[in-house]
């Protein structure tokens, strides 16, 4: 019998991109306050890492400590960003596989002295490359290194509002900046019930999500929110490893363009589909226009 969407337990791993946050990092006075906050929530997370963020400040020293104590987590499990956050359409693949393996130099040993595996690699931007030929090219460099291609289904543009509550932060704009965390939150959200539709409408059933999200003060300060209302939903955290034993992510994606498009879009079978349901997300228009203000308003 198959359930009725509301009634289906539902599973999600949460996934943080571009750790470490070595700016914010100082900013705060060497402490990371999104760690904090997540050694009290006791749930499995994934982070991918940028090893270039480690030299990124004057303080080197303390940033391979602040790397060294996201990796000795238990509830930890480690991944390669690339070193740099380099976009692979651009660079092709000879100078993309340099990235991969100068973003696990200090990583695998952290991995290794935590007895931890280093298995993921997650692609910045999501960009798997411009064409067929160059997807083609990278996953059989992934594969004979030993990692496997993280994907997400669940993705709601954290990074734009994050720069735009920063922004109202650093103004002094503090009532203006909870408006935007709160307006993170209720996007997300939605997001997670657009792609839920989504995923019950293609294959009549719940399946294991993914939720990409960003090391940022917007997160330090909302994601514990977030996942409280994800809970209220009737949300399981699980790991990233036992996010992808769903058999969905054992597909053949149909999607070959470098834009970062959630895997639920990949899995559909024409490019029809795929922008026909993007055009249905919900929208991001209002945080979009105060991004573009922002850019705008620093460029003069």
């Amino acid at each position: 019998m198959i359930c009725q969407l509301a009634n289906c337990q539902k599973m999600v791993s949460i996934t943080i991109d571009d750790v470490p946050n070595t700016r914010r990092f100082e900013k705060d006075g060497f402490q990371s306050v999104l760690m904090q906050k997540l050694d009290s929530l006791e749930i499995p997370i994934a982070i991918f890492i940028n090893e270039a963020r480690v030299y990124s400040t004057d303080s080197i020293t303390r940033n391979f400590g602040l790397l060294n104590d996201w990796a000795q987590k238990e509830y930890i499990t480690l991944g390669n960003h690339s070193f740099s956050h380099a976009r692979y359409s651009i660079t092709g693949v000879d100078a993309y596989a340099s990235e991969i393996i100068n973003g696990e130099a200090i990583t695998r040993q952290l991995a290794k002295k935590y007895n931890k595996s280093l298995q993921y690699f997650r692609f910045p931007f999501n960009d798997l490359g411009e064409d067929s030929v160059q997807h083609v090219q990278v996953r059989n460099f992934l594969k004979d290194n030993g990692y496997t291609i993280t994907p997400y289904t669940v993705e709601s543009v954290d990074w734009m509002f994050n720069f735009v509550y920063e922004d109202f932060l650093d103004k002094g704009e503090v009532e203006k900046a909870k408006e935007i965390g709160e307006e993170y939150l209720r996007t997300t959200l939605a997001y997670f019930e657009f792609f839920e539709d989504l995923a019950f409408k293609d294959y009549q059933r719940t399946v294991n999500q993914i939720y990409l999200c960003h090391d940022t003060k917007l997160n330090a300060d909302y994601l514990p929110q977030l996942i409280n209302e994800l809970k209220k939903r009737g949300y399981e955290f699980i790991s990233l490893g036992e996010a992808l034993t769903d058999k969905v992510y054992q597909q053949k994606e149909n999607y070959y363009k470098k834009w970062g498009a959630s895997w639920l879009y990949r899995w559909q079978a024409t490019h029809e589909e795929q922008v026909g349901n993007m055009r249905k997300e919900p929208s991001t228009e209002s945080i979009t226009t105060l991004y573009n203000e922002i850019l705008e308003r620093k460029d003069k």
